[in-house]
């Protein structure tokens, strides 16, 4: 954690003025650039030190076992990690054969700035070598938000008291060495080497690595190409291995003098496309980024970030610091998002591998609505990714004994990833968190041909599951027991609050977009009765109410036991067979410490679980 004051107050920059080792791992997440395709963490040029290196495209993942003690019914059986793919941000620096290495020498200067104007991170470093010859190094990043499959760097050398000889290498690596990062279950699941090599190859000034993964069979492609402007005698050497692209550059530089490198970088992936395709693809970015040009591409960066906070802007009166941090909110935001197309939006975005790069309930909640408002075009391709996945959860609904679709809980490709029930499946808010999302944005922009497309079968389905996981009971009231809501600390809870009024807004928006789109809901499935089913269910939705607090609790206690056996508030009340299919598996998976859990499943013992702490040997992340 970051607890002294680093950056100064800018309108619209983020600026550090010193390096710090001891938080270099939060200030990589924090001068990370992403198009929403391609994510790079701020790591310095040369690679090392690091605190977590990290580059990583939206979607491409790994396969990894979920082992369970004891097998129990609806467990995933594998999760998804989101991997670390071929680092091409390297750019090595040697000055008289000393490798630039801020650990030794002297730094005299080092600054970063994230341009949320220009939507580039700039860096200046001045070191003095162990041998004692300065230089100073200047680079400018940039992820383009124009060109998808795109990022260029622009890197030069300057000696400043004396001739030196220049080592400059440029490099992909794929499968480098990742720290230990302990037993935050925060962290992601990073298998070892998780890349296999298909091709590597380099051709005067150009290199190129493609690899697979070995479980999700993902195919993925890195290239880089170069310009150089440098002083005569000038050299160049290529090499590549299965992991290695490199391009050297050797050259004397006299002070005053300066060598420059533009490092243009394409990714590209599939779970389909052939090697010789993926090959080309790349070979035709980068044939459109040279045409371009490094002023070229900055200018689009500059013009496209310019118009977005044309229309986005929110400006601050009276708090300098607020200000700046809501601008650096935004400009996170549109990173996440801006070229996703139709894929997720993970909860670190692509600048960690936290939660194993995963989507959550969050991105509906939390991040939708915002982009609703200030880019709308990115909440709709997200929203088209959650529809895509529709027959993965109505699979999952039916897996689970319910009737229309149940979304995990947290997923990368669409299947539920999240081993540990009460603080994973048991959270069906997550449904109805897709359902806000909808009708919020159809509600902002009268989006009829997104409603009847995506919105509406959205709807209907998360409705039918409401439908069928909830139940009437003999006073004529509509409760949902046995889930998690917000609160993931405290798990399997009966009439959740949150729950049961997004799961009401849920079924009353489907029954009303049904009604205006007639033809498309028929086309669904859904007649009079079930419209009138949803009505019913959201009418009579049982909201907890404490007459003598005076207050809104946030979910009705479990039932104690009477007589050996788990009762419903109301004897003849019958909760849905999903519940008891969580309390059996859940026995069965902790039988061995019952005594401890039997007491949570009762409301005498909240749970102390979630995705952000977890504390049991068998939760498998």
């Amino acid at each position: 954690m970051i607890t002294q004051p680093a950056f100064a107050v800018e309108a619209w920059t983020i600026r550090e003025r010193e390096l710090n080792l001891d938080v270099l791992a939060q200030t990589e997440s924090i001068f990370a650039l992403s198009n929403g395709h391609i994510g790079l963490r701020g790591n310095l040029d040369e690679g090392e030190p690091c605190g977590l290196p990290g580059t990583y495209l939206n979607s491409f993942y790994e396969l990894r076992p979920l082992p369970y003690p004891e097998g129990g019914y609806g467990y995933p059986e594998s999760g998804q990690t989101i991997v670390n793919v071929t680092n091409g941000k390297i750019i090595r620096l040697l000055v008289d054969g000393a490798p630039l290495d801020i650990r030794y020498g002297q730094l005299q200067r080092h600054e970063r700035e994230l341009d949320l104007r220009a939507g580039v991170l700039r860096r200046t470093a001045m070191w003095s070598s162990p041998t004692g010859r300065t230089i100073k190094v200047s680079s400018i990043r940039l992820v383009s938000f124009t060109q998808r499959a795109i990022a260029a760097i622009s890197y030069e050398v300057e000696p400043l008291d004396a001739p030196v000889r220049i080592v400059v290498q440029s490099e992909l690596v794929a499968n480098e060495a990742l720290p230990d990062v302990g037993k935050d279950p925060r962290a992601g699941a990073v298998p070892l080497l998780p890349l296999e090599s298909e091709e590597h190859d380099v051709q005067n000034l150009r290199g190129l690595l493609i690899h697979h993964t070995q479980a999700s069979h993902l195919r993925i492609g890195a290239a880089m190409d170069h310009l150089v402007e440098g002083p005569e005698g000038m050299t160049m050497e290529a090499e590549s291995t299965p992991d290695i692209a490199r391009i050297s550059f050797s050259a004397r530089l006299q002070p005053g003098e300066r060598l420059r490198i533009i490092k243009f970088l394409a990714y590209g992936w599939s779970s389909q496309r052939s090697r010789s395709a993926i090959h080309d693809q790349l070979l035709a970015a980068l044939t459109a980024a040279r045409s371009t040009g490094w002023e070229g591409l900055l200018a689009e960066q500059r013009d496209f970030v310019q118009m977005f906070w044309k229309h986005a802007g929110i400006e601050m009166e009276g708090d300098a610091q607020l200000q700046q941090a809501v601008r650096f909110a935004q400009f996170h935001a549109l990173q996440a998002c801006r070229r996703g197309e139709q894929r997720p939006i993970p909860a670190k975005g692509l600048t960690g591998p936290g939660y194993d790069g995963h989507t959550f309930w969050d991105t509906e909640i939390f991040v939708l609505p915002v982009l609703t408002l200030i880019y709308p075009h990115a909440a709709a391709e997200t929203l088209h990714w959650r529809h895509s996945t529709l027959p993965l959860a109505r699979e999952r609904a039916r897996q689970l004994g319910l009737r229309g679709a149940a979304f995990p809980w947290r997923t990368i490709h669409g299947e539920e990833c999240s081993g540990y029930w009460p603080a994973g499946t048991a959270a069906f808010h997550i449904n109805a968190d897709i359902a806000y999302a909808v009708t919020f944005y159809i509600a902002c922009t009268d989006d009829h041909v997104f409603e009847q497309e995506v919105g509406l079968e959205l709807l209907v389905e998360t409705a039918r599951l409401w439908r069928s996981l909830g139940f009437l009971d003999t006073h004529g009231q509509f409760r949902i027991n046995g889930v998690t809501g917000p609160d993931e600390y405290s798990a399997l809870a009966n009439n959740n609050v949150y729950t049961n009024l997004l799961a009401q807004q849920n079924l009353r928006a489907a029954a009303e977009a049904s009604r205006r789109h007639p033809q498309v809901a028929c086309s669904l499935g859904v007649d009079t009765d079930e419209i009138a089913s949803w009505n019913e269910a959201a009418e009579k939705m049982f909201i907890p109410y404490d007459q003598d607090l005076n207050v809104t609790p946030r979910m009705t206690p479990l039932p104690p036991m009477n007589g050996g056996t788990l009762r419903t508030p109301h004897q003849s009340s019958t909760p849905c067979s999903c519940t008891f299919r969580i309390l059996i598996s859940i026995a069965s998976r902790w039988s061995n410490r019952l005594i401890w859990f039997w007491p949570c499943i009762c409301g005498a013992m909240p749970f102390r679980q979630s995705r952000r702490r977890a504390t049991s040997p068998t939760m498998s992340r």
